[in-house]
């Protein structure tokens, strides 16, 4: 049986690059760029690569990129886009809990929930983080995004205290359980060839201490966390509750 995240990129290439939250490619690879000092000479694993925008934008820009994703339609996507461009890039079919790589990279990079958390137990995205860790050489950095559990949290906590004040019981219509810190919902598609789905996502959120002390079970040595703006990631934003995504640092 099929995951919601396998049928939910079993043909969406096209549709997914007119979403809204992959409008900001360029100014997350100028991120990447100075977070590597712009040195060329640096192999990149784009985990999750999906359609390729990222592992595309840093190839255009001079530099060796490997993109990995479990999707066929989203990689068919990627080589299209790729061929289009006449750019060379390495795309590969893996599952990221399953990666073959050991200490090949310089740079791990894994955006826009590129496959961490959307597994159905925290047991397999954990093999995730260890796997993008296990890819890296050492000195090596892994730059990623993932969902900030203090968005849902906080906005539960608001809710629970509306409802008591209005007498009724908290949270009747959550969908984000607090024992877990999944959110479970129903999302309605339509796919490349206009077959319309209905698909029961199950996403975990994070909290920073929980990514922390995973990544450093990983040996990673620096964790920086930071919020997670669409297009324009920086070192200056603080994480807050009212940001969507984090974004994650990590040093080997």
């Amino acid at each position: 049986m099929k995951q919601w995240y396998e049928m939910l990129f079993e043909n969406y290439g096209k549709k997914y690059d007119d979403e809204v939250y992959v409008k900001g490619t360029a100014g997350e690879c100028d991120f990447i760029e100075k977070e590597i000092g712009f040195d060329k000479s640096l192999k990149i694993i784009d985990i999750g690569c999906g359609t390729g925008r990222h592992s595309i934008e840093l190839t255009k820009r001079g530099y060796r990129v490997t993109g990995i994703d479990l999707s066929d339609s989203m990689l068919k996507r990627a080589k299209e886009k790729a061929k289009t461009l006449n750019l060379q890039i390495d795309f590969q079919k893996h599952d990221a809990r399953k990666l073959p790589f050991r200490d090949e990279f310089d740079l791990a990079i894994m955006l826009c929930e590129g496959s961490f958390p959307l597994m159905e137990t925290d047991e397999m995205n954990y093999e995730i983080l260890k796997n993008a860790a296990a890819s890296l050489k050492t000195p090596g950095k892994f730059i990623f995004t993932t969902l900030n559990g203090l968005f849902p949290l906080f906005r539960s906590m608001k809710e629970s205290c509306t409802a008591k004040e209005e007498g009724q019981k908290a949270c009747k219509n959550c969908t984000f359980d607090l024992m877990t810190f999944r959110d479970r919902n129903i999302t309605e598609i339509e796919d490349d060839s206009g077959k319309k789905m209905e698909i029961k996502s199950d996403e975990r959120y994070y909290v920073p201490p929980e990514i922390t002390w995973l990544l450093k079970t990983l040996n990673f040595r620096k964790i920086d966390i930071y919020g997670a703006k669409l297009g324009a990631f920086s070192r200056n934003d603080q994480l807050t509750a009212g940001d969507f995504e984090m974004l994650v640092i990590a040093q080997k």
